[in-house]
């Protein structure tokens, strides 16, 4: 294999970093829906009340880019299972993760 020339290699990495960082973490928007959204279950049946990612959304179509960042952060960066408890989500939330 062929090295990268140290100024592409800097430029790869940086591209990286940011590219990660953004799969990871949620828009305020989403974070704020996934905060009501986990407050309303907890509130209504208790802390031990699970969810899943379509919670966060109408049963409509209509805000794909939105329920696709829901899904890669619940499933591809976090690997939870179909149900979790809203507690949990919450406070992955809250932290920042």
């Amino acid at each position: 294999m062929t090295a990268l020339p140290h100024s592409l290699c800097g430029f790869i990495g940086i591209e990286f970093d940011l590219f990660i960082f953004k799969e990871m973490r949620l828009r305020d928007v989403l974070r704020k829906k996934i905060v009501e959204v986990c407050d309303h279950k907890i509130d209504k049946k208790g802390a031990d009340v699970g969810l899943s990612f379509y919670a966060f959304f109408k049963n409509k179509n209509d805000q794909p880019q939105l329920l696709m960042e829901a899904a890669r952060w619940w499933i591809e960066t976090h690997q939870l299972d179909h149900f979790e408890k809203a507690s949990k989500v919450k406070a992955m939330v809250i932290s920042g993760v």
